[in-house]
């Protein structure tokens, strides 16, 4: 999975008219980046220019080790972290330097049995932008469960979000679990269950939500056995509202992709997606994540040079919402030319023409200001298999009888 640094993504207006995006057909390549090398020069990785502490990947984080972010050079531009604990996300306060170098959080002890996201981008000592993305987690006391969910409380998300919990341990004892998790709506639907491993409880409805539906997701993990001597600590309620229905279809045959907004055809816009031998999943995926600005780098996902490195590094792709866990995004792309509307060429990715730092009057601008957390984007003539119920949000590709097999509770 790759990693992702954010800035804070602009939230759009409704269009009314239907638009058509003919004739800008200028560059983009997905998620390739021949020649990026040459013309974004060979800045210091994100993990050299910006320093976090604890890193990356870090578990049981003691509660004194404290959270640093730093620059041996340049300056910080922003800094934003998201604590995430007991189902509830909220922002930690901190503050920048005042010569940029560093930031610290304003409370210096880290909660525990927490899931902290760091997003930093900065401006190295040649005043190039730099965005790094990371997360850690904090030490949990034992014999304790703790279950973070998806979405967030209190949020407004598109019509196929699927209600995620990842646990912080393995579950034996699924049915136990299962029954102190209840998640009911407003207007009434039904909603079931289904396990991925041990570790993942999804939720969702037969169909996609009803826009205006109030969703509220409860749990009563507190002294449920997860597993012999395992127990749940939570005992919380969070809630989330349905929007209005935005489904987009990418046809990766036909290079476009077209934007529906509650039932009417919003805009066709030219895309280009996977490349022959790097081709994008078909099936209906979920935006997870909107990320306005993102370091992609192919040497996560598997796409390396003989010498290790990434066939792509791209340190500012902007506009990225993400699709799948294992990768896949629908992002804008600056440096490409003559692709939309014409050739798949990316490595996976479905690209939209935009400029270099994102442009609000560019597609892939438009559309990330027009979208939500919870839209499907479903993509449709491309030479790959059906996106894997369990990358990301997608369980939409299974049949509802099957989903429901997927419940413990006999």
């Amino acid at each position: 999975m790759m990693h992702a640094q954010t800035r804070t993504w602009r939230a759009g207006a409704a269009l009314a008219a239907v638009l058509t995006w003919a004739g800008l057909l200028a560059a983009a390549a997905g998620c390739t980046s021949h020649g990026a090398d040459e013309m974004l020069g060979k800045p210091r990785a994100p993990e050299e220019a910006i320093r976090v502490s604890p890193d990356d990947g870090s578990k049981a984080v003691r509660p004194g080790e404290g959270l640093t972010v730093r620059v041996p050079a340049g300056r910080l531009e922003s800094v934003r972290v998201v604590k995430s604990q007991d189902a509830r996300k909220s922002p930690v306060p901190g503050r920048i330097a005042g010569d940029g170098a560093t930031w610290r959080p304003d409370a210096p002890k880290l909660a525990t049995a927490a899931r902290y996201t760091v997003d930093a981008v900065a401006l190295d000592a040649h005043g190039r932008r730099v965005a790094r993305h990371t997360t850690f987690t904090t030490y949990v006391p034992d014999e304790r469960l703790i279950a973070y969910v998806a979405p967030e409380n209190r949020s407004t998300v598109g019509t196929g979000m699927i209600v995620s919990l990842e646990f912080n341990r393995p579950v034996e004892h699924r049915a136990a679990v299962e029954r102190a998790v209840r998640v009911t709506s407003v207007p009434r639907t039904e909603i079931a269950p289904h396990w991925f491993g041990d570790d993942r409880l999804d939720l969702r409805p037969e169909t996609y939500w009803k826009p205006g539906t109030k969703v509220t997701v409860a749990l009563r993990l507190r002294d449920v056995e997860a597993a012999p001597g395992v127990y749940g600590v939570q005992y919380r309620t969070t809630s989330f509202t349905v929007g209005r229905s935005q489904t987009s279809v990418v046809d990766a045959a036909a290079h476009t992709m077209r934007v529906h907004r509650d039932g009417e055809l919003l805009a066709t816009v030219p895309i280009t997606a996977g490349a022959p031998g790097r081709t994008t999943y078909n099936g209906k995926m979920v935006v997870s994540e909107m990320l306005e600005v993102t370091r992609m780098n192919g040497a996560t996902v598997g796409f390396e040079r003989p010498d290790g490195k990434g066939e792509y590094d791209i340190p500012d792709v902007p506009h990225a919402l993400r699709l799948t866990s294992s990768g896949t995004f629908l992002h804008g792309n600056y440096w490409a030319k003559g692709v939309f509307g014409t050739a798949n060429v990316s490595h996976g990715c479905v690209g939209l023409r935009d400029v270099k730092g994102g442009g609000s009057a560019t597609p892939a601008g438009w559309f990330f200001d027009r979208s939500l957390v919870g839209d499907v984007v479903e993509v449709v003539r491309s030479d790959d298999r059906k996106v894997a119920p369990d990358n990301g949000l997608g369980g939409w590709n299974m049949a509802w009888k099957a989903w429901k097999a997927g419940s413990a509770v006999k």
